[in-house]
This record gives structure tokens, C-alpha cells and sequence, in this order.
């Protein structure tokens, strides 16, 4: 989960982008700054500081190590991570080491429940899948990953249940690709560099040079088309869409099993409504 922790108006900079000349400043002590603002709960602010400290790199912590991650005490942290478990949003295992729980989702629906953006997507899709009777998504890139912000569902496409806040790797899936597709390229190349290649399926791309083409032909075509690369027996097709800047913040997708739906079908009968749904949304976004 990140940056979490908002900056306060005319204030210093959010925690997470503090730094010095000489070494970046821990999370937990740059709340300092925040020290003579009577409005500001510093009780809330470590509370958030140690749930972003979980990473999937670092999805389980004890606490002394999330106090040398996050540059708090180890009785802040404990007390953090007490309140935590108390509300069901973390536990600990045997050796009292630390990991967020389900729950952490219901931050996430708050988030999507308020999105302009997924608040418009879901009667689009819900009128495309009424019309087509296949299941469409529209999705976010978070890091390494697309995370759905609306779906509609008609049949079972996936051996896993998708679900708004569900996440996916986005170096192997339509979105995924859009989303990386229209980044610029200094963020490619940093998501180029830390990406590390799965083999989901014999046909996963296996090589970043191999990824780079196919990023280059997804933004000069203006789609992506994915065939069984995260799951044997799934299609997929994703258009972007654009903010009114220019950027793409979003995708929206098809998907569905490949021995009923050809690739040129597709291509030929899904695209147009793919991106006059597409369009439809970015007016939000203006």
C-alpha cells in the first residue's frame, strides 16, 4: 500500500520523498516536521508509516524490524501493530513476525467506491456486458502490477476469482502492457530494470528485449492483445485510457477463453467497443 500518508497543505515534503543532502530521512522520524501542527495525529501518521512499510519484497516484519524500517520506536511499532491486529488489518505467526491481513482490501474499496474514475467504469461495463456477454475490466498500474478498479463478470475466465482491488503481474497481461505501453520512458526503464520474468505459461514472453518490441507495437497499434500468457486458455484484449493531458491513467479490457473467441474476433468485433468505452471514460477525467 503506498504513499498513505498525505502531506499537509504549504507543508514539507510527503514522507516518503523527504530526504537530506547526506541520507535519506526514515518515515517515522521525518513525522517530526510535523511536530507543532495541533491538527496534525501523529498517533494515525506512524500507524500508516508501518503498514507502508510492507512490501512484497518484506510482506512479513517483526518488529524490530519494522523500527529500523520505519525509523520508529519499537514501542510506537508495537503499539501500532496492537491496534492493528485489534481491528483485524494485521496478525503475526508463531515467531511474532508481522504481515497485513484481508482486511487491508476494505482500504482499498473505500478507495474505489470514491474513484470518479471507477465510479464511472462500472455502468460502462456493466452495459458492455450486457449487450456482449463477456466479462470486461478496467484497471490501474500500481509498481510491478495492474490493480482492478471495476469489473463485470458473465462467465468464470480465470481459475482465480478477479475482483475489484485484485492484482496481476503487468509485464504478461493486456492492461498490464497498455498501462507500461504509454509510460514515459525513463519510468519503463525503471520498470524495466527491477522487473524479474515469470514463466506463467510456455507462452509467457521470456526475455525484456522481446517485452520492449512488444511495448513499442502495443503504443503504434493502440491495443494490446494477450494470448495465454499469465493463464493456459485465457484471451485478452486492453485499450488505454487517456486523461486530459494526454497521459494514460487507465485501461480497459476483454477477456476470454481462447477456444471460443478467435484473435481476429477480437480484433474486429470487440475493439470499437473497447475504445468507445474508453473514450467515454477519459471525459471523466478532463
Amino acid at each position: 500500500m503506498s504513499s498513505l500518508v498525505a502531506a499537509a497543505p504549504a507543508a514539507p515534503l510527503p514522507l516518503h520523498e523527504k530526504s537530506t543532502a547526506s541520507k535519506p530521512v526514515l518515515p517515522g522520524v521525518a513525522l517530526e516536521a510535523y511536530s507543532g501542527d495541533p491538527n496534525f495525529m501523529a498517533s494515525l501518521a506512524r500507524g500508516l508509516v508501518v503498514i507502508e512499510a510492507f512490501t512484497p519484497q518484506s510482506p512479513q516484519m517483526t518488529i524490530s524490524q519494522l523500527s529500523q524500517r520505519t525509523g520508529l520506536s519499537r514501542a510506537a511499532v508495537r503499539r501500532c501493530l496492537y491496534t492493528l491486529v485489534k481491528l483485524g488489518f494485521a496478525g503475526a505467526d508463531e515467531a511474532q513476525r508481522y504481515s497485513l491481513r484481508p482486511k487491508m482490501l476494505t482500504l482499498a474499496n473505500t478507495y474505489t467506491a470514491s474513484s470518479t474514475l471507477a465510479n464511472a467504469a462500472q455502468p460502462i461495463l456493466e452495459r458492455m456486458s450486457a449487450s456482449y456477454k463477456e466479462s470486461f475490466s478496467v484497471a490501474t498500474l500500481d509498481g510491478e502490477e495492474i490493480v482492478y478498479i471495476a469489473r463485470t463478470t458473465m462467465t468464470r475466465v480465470m481459475s482465480v476469482d478477479l475482483h475489484i482491488g485484485s492484482r496481476l503481474p503487468a509485464f504478461c497481461t493486456s492492461m498490464g502492457r497498455v498501462l507500461l505501453a504509454y509510460l514515459p520512458q525513463d519510468q519503463l526503464e525503471h520498470f524495466l530494470a527491477r522487473l524479474q520474468l515469470v514463466q506463467y505459461t510456455p507462452r509467457t514472453v521470456n526475455s525484456k528485449e522481446k517485452l520492449r518490441l512488444i511495448l513499442r507495437n502495443v503504443r503504434r497499434n493502440g491495443y494490446a492483445l494477450c494470448d495465454q500468457e499469465y493463464e493456459v486458455g485465457l484471451r485478452s484484449i486492453a485499450v488505454p485510457v487517456f486523461a486530459g493531458n494526454g497521459r494514460v491513467v487507465a485501461t480497459v479490457n476483454l477477456s476470454g477463453h481462447a477456444p471460443r473467441m478467435p484473435m481476429l474476433e477480437m480484433q474486429t468485433r470487440f475493439l470499437p467497443p473497447l475504445r468507445a468505452a474508453a473514450s467515454e471514460l477519459s471525459v471523466f477525467l478532463r
